[in-house]
């Protein structure tokens, strides 16, 4: 495993420690620094890794899966304990979750044609809007568990839903660009 693999590695270990954190019983206030440092981490993690390998020369079929995996699972925790806590409604998470598990589906049978494929530039920018709709929904639920509730929580709350409809519109739209290369592949095989 490369040193940019190891940190990929990291979000499979700090995804299950948001969640963890996030549903302790009582939302205690000390939950919230601890929060944005582990998503704040996981998130830096995902910038830093491709540089690493960039530089260090060690971009490699594996990590071209293994990153855009690791992304997928972090994003889905933090999308599911958002949807626990009645910021994001459960349907379009499911969206998510079904073109997240197709896209995987697709990268098998590329592989399977030797094709290693990593992420394209319409899954980098759905990755970005999956940033964004994740901090303002933790900005949302930091404020609810520091006790501030009132218009702030309902504004924040109703931004990270516009920025989550948005990301899952672009997520769809990356999909089909996905499927269109899987496509492409398939006919010139025959």
């Amino acid at each position: 495993m490369t040193l940019a693999d190891k940190i990929t590695a990291s979000r499979l270990f700090l995804a299950p420690c948001f969640f963890v954190v996030y549903l302790l019983p009582g939302a205690a206030q000390w939950t919230v620094p601890v929060l944005w440092a582990l998503f704040l981490v996981s998130e830096i993690s995902d910038m830093i890794d491709g540089k690493v390998a960039r530089s260090r020369k060690e971009v490699s079929d594996f990590g071209k899966l293994f990153d855009p995996f690791a992304d997928t699972l972090v994003q889905i925790t933090y999308f599911l304990v958002f949807v626990i806590d009645g910021i994001f409604p459960a349907a379009l998470f499911l969206v998510v979750l079904y073109r997240e598990f197709s896209i995987l589906f697709i990268r098998n049978l590329m592989l399977k044609k030797g094709i290693a494929m990593g992420a394209r530039m319409g899954g980098k920018i759905k990755t970005v809007t999956y940033i964004a709709a994740g901090a303002i929904a933790l900005l949302a639920a930091s404020l609810r568990r520091l006790g501030i509730e009132g218009p702030y929580f309902d504004i924040f709350r109703i931004a990270a839903l516009v920025v989550f409809c948005i990301s899952t519109v672009i997520a769809l739209v990356s999909f089909a660009d996905y499927l269109g290369i899987y496509r492409k592949t398939k006919k010139s095989e025959i």
